[in-house]
This record gives C-alpha cells, structure tokens and sequence, in this order.
C-alpha cells in the first residue's frame, strides 16, 4: 500500500486514502472482482486511477457519461497520465489510433462508452491490448432492479469472456440490497466482495417543507441561506422560467438542460463554479462529475420519481464537510404528477406498437427491411404527424430500445466538423486575422490532417487546451471563421438518432417481455411510493429514512432534519424571544401578510410556536385576507 499511498501523493497531493478506497484498491489490487459503494464525493475515481498506475496494461473504465470522461482525460493528462477515451461521434481512424496505442503501451486508462464496446473494430483490437482490470462506474446501469438500467450495460459480461484474467472493479454511489446482488450477478462476480461506505452524510440536513407556493418558497429559502445553490427543476421549460424568477428577486442565476449548445453550457457551468453567479437552475442533466465542493444547497422544486436519484442530487451539497441543506419543496399536486408519470413512462403496450409501426411509416422502412438503417429523428416533427404526446412516445422508443428492435440515442453527442474553404497557399494569404484566428488556424492544421480536402472530426476541448482558450472562445471562433468563409464549420448535433437493430417487424408480433415491461413497471410504482413516503412522512428522521431504503441497519436520528428538529422541546427563552420580536415588528398598527414574518430570520420551530401562543392569547389576530396585526382590544 506504500506504493498506492506514493502514487496518490504524486499525482493527487493527498498524504492517505479515506473511506473503503483503501480496501478497494486492495481487493483489486489481489485481484478480485469487486464492488465497491461510495457515496456522491467519495472519491470513487481515485480507485480504479492509483491502481491502474501500480499495474501493467491498460485499465478499461466503462461508462456511459461522455462529458465526465472528455473531463477525467483531460485532467490526467495534465497531470502527465496517459489516458484516452472512445465514444460516439469519433471517426474510425481516430478510434483505430486510440486502440494502436493503448496495444503498444500509449494509454493506462482507456475510457470507453458502453455503445462502442461491441463494434466490430473494438473487439478485434481488444485482444492485443494487456488489459489489466475492468472499471465499470455507475454500475447501477446494469442492474435491471436500478433507477437507471441501460441495454448496453448488459453486454459488458462478453468483456470478460475476452480477458478472462482481468479482474472487474464496479462502482456506484447508490444502490439496494437487491441491486448489490443483481449488479455483481450480471457481471460475472467469481464470489461476492462488497465494499461499503456508510451513505451517511454529517454534515448534510435534509429538509421536505409543504410549500403550496413553491416559487415564493424558493425565493425565501436563497435569500435566507447564503452560499452557492442548485435549484432541480423537472422540465427545461421551468429552469428558464425559475432562473428568470430568481434573478428578478435579486438572486444571480442561470439555467442549464441537455439542449443548450455545448459552449453555452461550458460558460455558464464555469461561471456558476467560479461563483461570478451563485445559483444554478438545472434538470437532472447538470451535475455529474461537478466538482465544487462549497455547495451549501440543494434545492428540489419538483419531486423526483426515486429515492436514488433524489440521494444522489441532494449529495452533491456539502462535499466540503461543511454544514449544507438538501431542501424538498413539496405540495399535494406532487404526489399526482409522479403517478402520473408511471403511465407516461409505462404506457400500454398497444401504444408502443403502434409507434412501433408509426415510427416504420414516418421513415418509409417496408416490413422485413431497414436492419442497421440509422435516422435523425425529430420527435416533435414525429408527434405533430401522429398527433401523440411527446413524453409517453418518447418513453415507448426507449421500450422498444430495451426488447432489442430499435437503438435510440436521444443525446448522441455527434462531434463538430470542420473543412478549410482556402487552399492552402490562399490561407497563407490571408490578412486581418485576429490573435484568436491564427491560434485556432494554427491548431487545426497541427492536431488535423486532410482538412483541405474532406471534413474532420474535432474536438473543442483539445482544441482549448492546444490554443490556451476557453471552449467558449473556440465555439465561436470558429463560427467566425466560418462566416468568413474561411473554413465550413458543422456545429455538433444534438438530433436523436435511432437504428434498426433488426429487420422491421408487423407492430402486432413484437414481444413486449415480462422483464422489460411488467417487472420494471412494478420497481418504478415502488420507487414512486417509496419518495412519496419520503416526502409525506413526519415521524422518522430523514437520513434514517433515506438510510434505510439503502439497505443500511446501524443508523441513528441526525438531529438536523426538519423531522428532528420538530420533536425537540421547544426552548422557553426562545420562543419568549420570538414573541418580542413578532410584536416589535407589527407595533405600527399595520396588518402584515403572514410571510413578512420571514424577515425576522427565525427558526421554524421557534416562531410557530410563538405565533401559536400569540393567536391563542388573542395578542395579535387574522384579518379577513389572512394578514395578522395587534389586537387593538387585548
């Protein structure tokens, strides 16, 4: 371990391991498959990355989150590690040159995205490379009992069929009882070997507060609680909407949402963490891989559909270790609006097939043809034509995905292309180009070849860290470029694609199974009801609550929820002292709305317990329009 504890210095600065990453890395350092479960800002990386620098070969990390490994290989390398990724959007003979190096000892840690692990060009090349264990992160994906399965993941097992020899290392931060099993099953696991940390978090309160007006609710909590923010809203609609609602209030803010151009949500995730704006309104697209650990809060406007992805969210406040908040702001239309997405993620199965043959129609694919056929598919073009709702006919295609008839992608991430427009000795000519122009000329022509005669794939970050600009710049830099015509530039596309993955079938003979569809329809209710009783109880601790769900036993009240804090007598000489100040503040006369109250800043407990006594003795009283004011006759 002596020699793990040198590397980790090395390259990371930290003098020790923390948490089970030492019993990880030394069960796959024994080799064993092992599984280990870490919660958000554990450290997980740091378990597969030390012990692929202490062994010969290649360590292969699978996992589907393109953005996190672009980011992880970038910051390897500047630390001087020799690492790659493989994803959707390269071309072959950038693939071909990845694979060629980490063959003849170019790369110690190849990341790979679950989708190319199976190409023809993949397998082929695996077999020379000295692969010497398998990284599987978000391990949760493969289990089909998780929040979160991908079909993909399912294929990772035939790795091993290749690399015998190569232990495996899964990792995720949430996970039940029943996942743990499936997740070690699915992949192969010679004997059980689970390493655990506690899920616990300190220094994390979680709080539900009932908000029938969650927009008031919000703004109130922000000016109340200091300190950088992420505000979860389901739709990209509503981050638009509540960011501009916060900004109103004098609360800095952007939104982000899978559908933003990639440089507009590099600048607005590098401002939200360089703190020139504190609030950051997101759907669940935004988060993985953040690394900012001084978020003090995590507010959730719309309640998620499972305790996983609730837990995984919430923890993203307070990695520092410093006292943070996980609020849920709840109300009775939330328990309608999750059931109702039970049937908007399970519809009946007449409606799947009858996108399934919709789908055929609207791409002019005869019955018995189309296998392998690739398509940009615009939904909302798809829906207008069959008159259907978007979310239930999306949640249909990822069905059909999963019973194996169709591949679709909704976020492929294609990469930009550029073509030079000049011939080369025309470049060469060209005057009045800005410094940033020549930066971004000059790497094009060094990182890429063939550029004057067919278009290439690029990479912006590559591209930012050749020129010393930020991606941003380079985005439009070479918009610029193109608007001079100097090059052709094609924007990475963010159009879904769907493949026939076999020859088209009549709607009314697809097999629909058990697993993908019943079984999974009844986890998902489960879940459903388990956030429900989440959000709706007021007897047990939240951390226990969420504990629990988790398989954990040994657990004790936090003292710091909303649930424990409720059950705490009530200190005399502080509701005394909230009595004072409730009155110094309607002494005018003058009625007040109930939430005017909120500017006294003090704790819930506290000042209900003095505005019960108030109301009670008849000191201050409800006008007609539900403001209180001094009783003028007490």
């Amino acid at each position: 371990m002596s020699e793990a504890r040198d590397i980790l210095k090395k390259y990371w600065g930290y003098d020790d391991f923390r948490g089970v990453q030492r019993e990880i890395i030394d069960s796959i350092c024994a080799g064993r498959d092992t599984l280990g479960l870490m919660p958000t800002g554990g450290g997980k990386s740091v378990t597969f990355q030390v012990p692929a620098l202490m062994h010969e070969g290649v360590c292969i990390v699978i996992t589907p989150l393109i953005a996190l490994m672009k980011d992880q290989v970038a910051h390897l390398r500047q630390k001087g590690i020799l690492a790659s990724a493989i994803y959707s959007g390269m071309s072959r003979s950038e693939i071909i040159t990845v694979l060629e190096n980490a063959i003849f000892g170019g790369v110690k840690l190849l990341y790979v995205s679950p989708e190319r692990l199976f190409t023809d060009i993949f397998m082929v090349k695996l077999r020379h490379i000295n692969v010497s264990f398998i990284t599987v992160d978000e391990a949760h994906c493969i289990s089909q009992w998780g929040y979160d399965f991908r079909p993909s993941y399912l294929k990772i097992a035939e790795i091993r069929r290749e690399k015998p020899d190569a232990p495996v290392l899964a990792l995720t931060a949430t996970a039940t009882p029943e996942v743990v099993a499936d997740i070690q099953q699915q992949l192969g696991f010679r004997e059980p070997n689970v390493h655990q940390m506690s899920f616990a978090r300190e220094n994390l309160a979680y709080i539900v507060r009932q908000a029938p007006d969650k927009a008031d609710e919000l703004v109130h909590i922000l000016q109340s609680v200091g300190g950088s923010a992420i505000v979860y809203v389901r739709s990209r609609k509503r981050s638009r909407e509540t960011a501009q609602l916060l900004n109103a209030n004098g609360i800095s803010a952007t939104f982000y949402h899978a559908g933003l151009e990639p440089a507009t949500k590099d600048l607005r995730q590098q401002l939200w963490q360089q703190d020139d704006i504190r609030v950051m309104v997101a759907t669940n697209a935004f988060g993985m891989g953040i690394d900012k650990p001084d978020v003090r809060l995590v507010i959730h406007i719309d309640c998620p559909d499972s305790p996983e992805s609730y837990f995984q969210e919430a923890g993203r406040a307070g990695r520092d270790g410093k006292h943070s908040w996980a609020v849920l702001l709840y109300n009775n239309s939330d328990s309608r609006k999750l059931k109702k997405r039970i049937s908007d993620t399970y519809p009946e199965k007449a409606f799947i097939r009858e996108v399934y043959n919709q789908l055929a129609y609207f791409f002019t694919v005869g019955v018995g043809s189309g296998s392998g056929a690739v398509f940009e598919f615009d939904i909302d073009k798809f829906c207008y034509a069959y008159k259907h709702f978007p979310v239930p006919t999306d949640s249909a295609l990822h069905i059909l995905s999963r019973c194996g008839y169709i591949d679709y992608q909704t976020d492929p991430d294609t990469r930009p292309r550029v073509r030079f427009m000049l011939s080369r000795s025309d470049l060469n000519r060209l005057d009045q180009l800005s410094g940033n122009h020549e930066k971004v000329i000059t790497a094009l022509l060094r990182l890429y070849g063939g550029l004057f005669s067919d278009y290439s794939f690029i990479d912006e970050s590559f591209l930012a860290q050749e020129t010393g600009l930020d991606q941003n710049a380079i985005y439009l830099t070479l918009k610029e470029l193109g608007h001079r015509r100097i090059i052709d530039f094609i924007p990475r596309k963010n159009i879904p694609l769907i493949t026939y993955l076999q020859r088209r079938e009549d709607g009314e003979r697809l097999v629909i199974p058990k697993e993908v569809y019943e079984e999974r329809r009844e986890q998902y209710e489960h879940r459903i009801q388990c956030m429900l009783d989440y959000a709706q109880g007021n007897t047990e601790c939240r951390s226990v609550s969420l504990l629990r769900y988790f398989g954990e036993k040994k657990v004790k009240p936090c003292g710091k929820c909303d649930v424990c804090l409720s059950h705490r007598t009530p200190d005399p000489a502080k509701e005394k002292d909230a009595r004072t100040r409730i009155l110094k503040l309607l002494a005018d006369g003058q009625p007040r709305p109930v939430t005017d109250l909120r500017s006294l800043h003090l704790p819930d407990k506290d000042l209900n317990a003095a505005l019960d006594y108030l109301l009670h003795e008849e000191i201050i009283i409800y006008g007609d329009e539900g403001e209180i004011r001094i009783n003028s006759d007490s």
